[in-house]
């Protein structure tokens, strides 16, 4: 029989999204909170679950705190959840004249496939051209971790990430590039360990931005896997 500490039973059938209300601030702020705050008792009781459905038995020593590990584990990966978008630039954004491109590239991000709940990481590379307004050069990967510290696809955190910087700095055009490794498809199905999957957004004024930026950001990208076709993962995206 699985026994609750009497410091935990408050936390019964408390979720996650009642514990850690949304907007929190920062993205630190957010990580500090949820280490510090009791871990959901639901959760644990679903890990215990999964162990004992693969054959499992939860109460050996080497699993007896494995569910209280990976709920904290979740609370962390997906910890983008409950952090202000506005907290996190807010008085970085700054009234310039500069109007050339600007690029940051190789931005490490890790995130969780939501098909699987498998983890997929690799590198994002922004361009974007002010057009009277820029951002500070810490703000670009925050944001980026904020997007992919939820359940995600590759697809759509590179809109995401493309969409906010557009609607907050206003600039002629933002382009973004990710490249990611996706355990989903590593470990299980189509078992490609050298597969990269390579997704792009771009808002723009213009055609020509669009394709000024484009063409700035493939000129820099530099692929986690030189020379491996990403022909099984345009296939394998098409049917997930």
């Amino acid at each position: 029989m699985f026994v609750i500490p009497d410091q935990e039973k408050v936390v019964f059938h408390t979720s996650t999204q009642e514990m850690v209300a949304p907007n929190l601030g920062k993205i630190e702020q957010v990580k500090a909170l949820t280490a510090g705050l009791p871990t959901p008792v639901d959760m644990k009781f679903a890990v215990r679950t999964l162990l004992e459905g693969l054959g499992e038995d939860p109460d050996r020593e080497g699993l007896l705190d494995t569910p209280k590990r990976v709920a904290k584990m979740l609370s962390e990966v997906t910890s983008g959840y409950r952090v202000d978008l506005e907290a996190v630039i807010n008085g970085a954004m700054f009234e310039e004249t500069y109007r050339e491109p600007i690029v940051v590239r190789d931005i490490t991000f890790y995130s969780m496939c939501e098909h699987h709940m498998l983890p997929f990481y690799g590198k994002v590379h922004v361009a974007y051209i002010p057009s009277g307004r820029v951002v500070g050069l810490s703000k670009i990967p925050r944001v980026v971790e904020v997007f992919a510290r939820r359940l995600q696809v590759q697809e759509r955190m590179t809109q995401e990430i493309a969409d906010f910087l557009h609607e907050k700095l206003q600039p002629r055009g933002v382009a973004v590039i990710a490249e990611g490794i996706h355990l989903c498809a590593v470990m299980r199905g189509v078992s490609q360990p050298e597969g990269v999957m390579q997704t792009q957004a771009v808002v723009a004024e213009s055609e020509e931005v669009r394709n000024q930026l484009l063409g700035l950001l493939k000129k820099y990208v530099i692929r986690l896997t030189p020379g491996v076709s990403l022909g099984i993962f345009e296939e394998w995206s098409k049917v997930r």
